[in-house]
Order: structure tokens, then sequence, then C-alpha cells
């Protein structure tokens, strides 16, 4: 129970995702899960998960995988990607049939692909949704030489805690700034973006920050087009949704 203590005390004290990452990772590396992805999204529908450039997305597999999972969109097709998304909790990665006949065509090039990176056997966590359109998973692969019925033993007996740091893990990252392919402000753009939603006019944004109403206005039509919205209040959101609003600048 001492080193859980001891990782928890440390991820209270973490303000960079990137520092939280890295200790979950050696920290289910220690229950024998070498090799991780998560991710989290805000706008997600009924039945979709949401754009994967709006999603954070955390992981330590190889690059040339996720470029096909995430980038080519695998993940919409994955054997948990439907439970998780009305579901929460943790399930082994344990798939119906065998065989594209069995699992259908877009499954089977899932199942395939995790096989040819050897990512056989895991568990995967679909995290309790802290507000609607909010979805979030973490897929713990074993280390190689791991059969699922190794895993499902392992779980049984520590299941609970790793839940337990997972979920703790998951609640921190979701506190902290983060970014994804959207979320790319530049301080100027991110200055006014603060200044909107503190309530001040263009008008007034250009004399707090000694700029022309144009200037102004170019910042944020780019922050539309950066975060794919359509008006600025939807970019507020948006911005406000990954922690960028108001951010302390190290």
């Amino acid at each position: 129970m001492q080193p859980v203590l001891s990782y928890l005390d440390r991820l209270g004290a973490a303000a960079r995702i990137e520092d939280v990452w890295q200790m979950f990772c050696a920290e289910m590396e220690r229950f024998g899960f070498d090799r991780l992805l998560y991710g989290y999204n805000r706008f997600c529908t009924e039945h979709n998960v949401g754009p994967w450039k709006d999603a954070l997305i955390l992981s330590n597999i190889d690059r040339s995988y996720l470029k096909k999972f995430i980038e080519e969109e695998y993940y919409k097709h994955a054997p948990l990607s439907e439970w998780a998304m009305h579901n929460a909790g943790a399930r082994p990665w344990e798939v119906e049939g065998s065989d594209a006949a069995d699992i259908g065509e877009a499954r089977a090039r899932v199942v395939a692909l995790n096989r040819a990176y050897g990512l056989l056997a895991g568990y995967s966590i679909s995290f309790a949704p802290p507000a609607p359109r909010t979805r979030a998973i973490v897929s713990m692969c074993a280390r190689p030489g791991m059969s699922q019925q190794e895993v499902n033993a392992l779980w049984e007996r520590d299941g609970l805690l790793i839940s337990v740091i997972a979920n703790m893990t998951h609640l921190k990252i979701i506190s902290l700034p983060h970014l994804n392919e959207r979320a790319c402000l530049s301080p100027r753009q991110q200055e006014v973006l603060n200044w909107v939603a503190d309530g001040k006019t263009c008008q007034d944004i250009a004399t707090i920050m000694g700029v022309s109403m144009g200037t102004v206005e170019k910042h944020l039509r780019l922050v539309r087009e950066k975060l794919d919205v359509e008006t600025t209040p939807q970019a507020v959101l948006k911005a406000s949704f990954w922690n960028q609003m108001f951010v302390l600048k190290g």
C-alpha cells in the first residue's frame, strides 16, 4: 500500500500532464502493463466518440500504430469502443469470435492491427463521465508473453487498486491544461480570448493590448479557425473545456 500512497502524493503535486503521464506509465508497468493508450474527449455524441482532433490522446505505443489506430480512425471499430460509449468500469480484452465472419470486417482489421503490434492481452477502463458528451478510456496492454488468462488473474488480485490509481490519474489529467491537434493558440490569441471571456469588447481589448481593432478581430478569426468553431463564444467554451483559459505560464 505504501507505494500507492507515495504515487498518489506525487500525483497531487504534479502540475504538468507530461509528468502525470510518465508517472502513470511507470506505475502501470509495475503491475505488468507496459503499453498504454488514453483518450479523453468533451465533444462526443450518443453514438460517436467525436473527432480525434478534439481529443486529448496520451500513449507510449509505437507512433506507426497510433497513426493507423487514431488518425485513420480504427478506434471507431475497436472491440470495446461501443461498450465504452455506454458503460463505465473495467473490462478484459476479449473479442467475440475470431475471424471477420464473426466480428465484422472493420473490427477484424483492428484485431489484426493489434496482433501485428503485439497488443494481445490487457484490460481497458472506461471512466465515469463527469458531464454529458464526455468520454474517457484507458487501454492497458500486458507485457509480452502474458496471456489474457494471466491478465485476468492479475486483475482479480490487483484490479481494484489499479482502478483507483487509474481513476485518480484521470481526474488529475482532466484538471490540468492540455493540448491536442486544435488547442494550439499563440500567446496573443490566448490573451485576446481571455479578455473576451472577461466580457471585454473588441474595442476594449484593442485599448488594453495597445493594438488596432482589426488586429483583435484577426486574432479572433484565427482562433475560430484553429478551434473549428463558428462563433467566438463557442471558441471560449471549447478552450475552457481544455483548461486553456487563464493559464499560468511557467
